[in-house]
């Protein structure tokens, strides 16, 4: 039986950490990143140069190797990674269609949510399995900002890992792997980037961090409100503006830079602060889930919606600033 000791957690996490970035820092000192993915800017992009994308070749086969040790009970959500990992690969080699892609997440979401469901109703697995594929496709939206999807890894999976350690051993450990495997990344990712992190890696990360919430649910050790906290920025951030653009009739899955971390980082000329504050927000978050696990049921509600309406102010602050820039611009245009 394996255990998860504090100890343990740190242990399993710094050897994801140390695989990670041993194995990146290789492809970029051979010069195989510059051969496998290169991100060109564009219309939605915050860099001008181009770097390589390839931050999933690290993350993934790094936490699977783990995962495959240290959680057997989690190696078909391990397997279900790589399906999604080699999906987005051939997508980034030779280009695939969005149904195609569409596809592989909504059977591989399936999957996970038949493999973990206890006791579920028909509506509720759908749920499920809509909203672990709205995870895998979120992380890829929010990849695009130095040090924000590795750090909001290394937040949400840390939690995960901390809330599972006395009930699920192995989800504690799978957790603390991909927080591990996030960080050896973040390194390489911190501003100033010198890879990205890339579909190979985005799209695992939001697949693990929908199908372990959900395990973890299922199997009793935490509330169903648990995931959406401790990813609370990225679920925010990535739904108001899936809304709106549809709101707005826009093709939402076409290029964009109207994220609200990609206005912060448009106003304040510079990635880092951005990624600071949502590091803030993802601790502030993280913290309020793993307190409200001992409280009663309703206090549980209470602090979610709470915290969301927190997050509804910073977002109405950002959107106040970024109309006064946008005046100011078309101002001084006009002049």
């Amino acid at each position: 039986m394996h255990t998860a000791s504090p100890l343990a957690l740190l242990a399993v996490a710094a050897l994801a950490a140390v695989l990670c970035f041993g194995i990146l820092a290789m492809l970029l000192r051979t010069g195989w990143a510059w051969k496998i993915a290169i991100d060109v800017p564009n219309q939605r992009s915050l860099h001008t140069r181009p770097v390589p994308r390839i931050g999933g070749w690290g993350v993934l086969p790094a936490a699977l190797l783990l995962i495959a040790f240290e959680a057997p009970a989690l190696r078909l959500f391990a397997a279900g990674a790589v399906v999604l990992g080699v999906v987005s690969l051939i997508d980034d080699r030779r280009g695939l269609p969005a149904r195609v892609r569409f596809a592989a997440h909504i059977v591989v979401a399936a999957a996970a949510v038949a493999l973990a469901a206890v006791d579920i109703s028909w509506w509720l697995a759908a749920a499920a399995v809509i909203a672990i594929v709205w995870l895998v496709n979120l992380f890829n939206f929010m990849d695009g900002s130095n040090g924000l999807a590795g750090g909001m890894a290394v937040f949400g999976f840390g939690t995960y890992a901390v809330a599972a350690v006395p009930a699920q051993p192995e989800l504690a450990l799978a957790a603390a792997v991909i927080a591990g495997a996030a960080l050896g990344f973040l390194v390489l990712n911190f501003n100033p980037a010198r890879i990205f992190l890339g579909d190979v890696g985005s799209v695992p990360l939001g697949f693990f961090s929908g199908a372990l919430g959900f395990w973890g649910w299922q199997h009793g050790v935490w509330p169903v409100w648990f995931p959406a906290l401790a990813f609370a920025p990225f679920i925010a951030d990535a739904t108001v503006t899936l809304l709106r653009r549809l709101a707005r009739g826009e093709k939402v899955w076409q290029a964009h830079r109207e994220h609200y971390y990609q206005r912060l980082v448009r106003l304040s000329g510079t990635h880092v602060p951005v990624a600071l504050l949502y590091y803030w927000l993802m601790l502030v978050g993280s913290s309020i889930a793993l307190m409200a696990l001992n409280l009663p049921e309703v206090v549980q509600w209470v602090m979610v919606a709470v915290w969301y309406g927190v997050l509804a102010i910073v977002g109405w602050t950002i959107d106040r600033r970024w109309q006064g820039f946008m005046r100011a611009q078309r101002e001084s245009g006009g002049n």
